[in-house]
Order: structure tokens, then sequence, then C-alpha cells
């Protein structure tokens, strides 16, 4: 996407709804034009997250802001069809790997270039986006950081400040990122699953593995198989939807009843996340 068209910027938020203002402002002061506004946040009902989004929806009135035109696009980070209140344990992390990673995949596909600040919200929010982006950018696409010196942060917390002055001392900082996935496009195709679950990429799967495989597999319809053979290969459920030309409920029902037999297969596994489809699906299907 040329700079006509527009650029993506991308934030992480927590209760500072000031940091994404402050990076949109610079952006725009370098020269950007930035169509559209993605945050990505963490939170449950009642939480500064959200009084941190009602702060930011008054910046953007009508799709425009500034008085350029510019949407807000805000996603919480998502287990499935489930919130995430916070990144707890390796699970959530997984599930935001995931999340951030199809979102990142899509809007690459289509062409855009992306302004990434990892300045909001919780730490693992950044570093997950970081290892996403190794992956996933192109040298088009940035990696920044908000510079806020500690006195005037003070007085700007919680969006008492939306918009600083350039003696306030704000500014972007560029993070150095080398993105891999640019010069090694196989990597993309090796590290479909999480990177802490890679198993399934190097087709490993022992006897016992593949004869939980095959109960599975020997319980479903057509269409559910045709369901898990694609969480097996990495879709998202709204791409099994597509893929498939059913409904996302569909999907759901089918997912279910999925999950249901991994848990009466694999019973010492205490929950089941879409990795694990991958993990041990992948290499049955590839035998």
């Amino acid at each position: 996407m040329n700079q006509e068209q527009g650029s993506i910027m991308i934030a992480t938020l927590g209760g500072q709804p000031q940091l994404i203002t402050f990076a949109l402002d610079a952006l725009l002061a370098q020269g950007e034009t930035i169509r559209e506004v993605i945050v990505l946040y963490l939170s449950a009902e009642g939480s500064r997250v959200n009084r941190a989004l009602a702060k930011l929806t008054t910046e953007f009135i009508n799709d425009s802001y500034a008085g350029r035109p510019c949407r807000l696009r805000p996603i919480p980070i998502r287990d499935g069809l489930a919130r995430l209140p916070d990144i707890q344990n390796e699970d959530n992390a997984n599930a935001t790997w995931e999340m951030l990673r199809d979102l990142i995949v899509t809007l690459k596909n289509e062409r855009h270039t992306l302004h990434v600040c990892v300045s909001g919200g919780r730490r693992m929010m950044a570093l997950v986006m970081v290892s996403v982006a190794l992956l996933h950018f192109s040298y088009r696409d940035k990696l920044w950081h908000i510079y806020t010196p500690d006195p005037f942060l003070a007085q700007a917390r919680e969006g008492a400040i939306m918009h600083a002055r350039p003696e306030d001392g704000v500014r972007l900082v560029q993070v150095p990122l080398a993105p891999l996935g640019q010069h090694f496009p196989a990597l993309r195709e090796l590290i479909q699953a999480t990177p802490v679950n890679m198993k399934s990429q190097f087709g490993w799967l022992d006897e016992t593995e593949r004869q939980r495989c095959q109960i599975v597999v020997s319980q479903l319809t057509p269409r559910e198989l045709e369901a898990l053979k694609a969480f097996a290969a990495g879709r998202s459920p709204q791409a099994v939807a597509d893929e498939m030309n059913i409904g996302l409920n569909t999907v759901n029902t089918y997912k279910k009843k999925i999950f249901e037999l991994c848990r009466s297969t694999w019973p010492d596994q205490k929950t089941i996340r879409y990795y694990h489809l991958r993990e041990w699906f992948g290499p049955f299907f590839e035998k």
C-alpha cells in the first residue's frame, strides 16, 4: 500500500490512552498517512482499559481524527471466541501469539504498511508482537516505542493530557528489528504453530500419538474431518468457515465435538487449544 492510500497503525493499550494519540500525532507529524488505528487490549468489564477506550473514542469522530480520515478499531485479545482478561500462563500467551499472527498476516496479505507501537498495556503483549513481527514484517513496516519524559508522563497519566506539545519532549523511537521472515520465507511456513509448540512442524509423532489421532478421526463425519484438517493446517475459525463455505456457528459446533473427543483421548491434557490440533494432527495428516 503506498502512502497516498495510507498505512495502518497498531498499538497495544493498557490504561494510558494518551500513548495512542501521542504516537499517532508523531506519525502524522512525520508525514505518514494513517487511515486506521487498531488498538489491541486485554480487559475485563469495568477495567481501566475500558475507560481508556472510552477516552480514545472521543478523539475519533465519524471515522476521522484531527480533521483527517482515520478509523479507530479496538480489538480485544481473544482465545477462540473468549476474551482474555490477562496473559497469565503459556496457554494465554500461545492464544495471543496465534491471534496477533493471524491479524498481521491478514493485513500483510492486503498489502498494508504497518506502524506498530508497543508502549501500552502488558509487557507480554509487546513481547508477543515482537515475536510475530520478526516473522511477518517487511522492511517497510516499523516497530515503535513512544518515549515520554517522566515529569510530563505524570501530568498526562490516564488521559489527563491527550496531545503533547513539541516542548513536552514526547517522541517516537524506532525499535531495531531484522524481519527474518523477509530474508528466510521458509521460516513462515515452518512456524505455523506457536513457537513453543513446533513438534508438528518437524513431523514428530510417535505411534501412540498416531493411534490417538486415529481414534478421534474415526468418530468424525466427513465435514467435521474437513474442519479438523483445516485446524491442523493452522486455519483460524473464520478462515475455516470461509474455506468450507459455512457459518462460524457451524465451525464452532464442529470444534466443540473435536475438542470433546480430544479431551477423552488425551485425558492428561487439562485444556485443549487450537495449537494442540496442529501439534497432534498436523503430522498425522501428512503421513
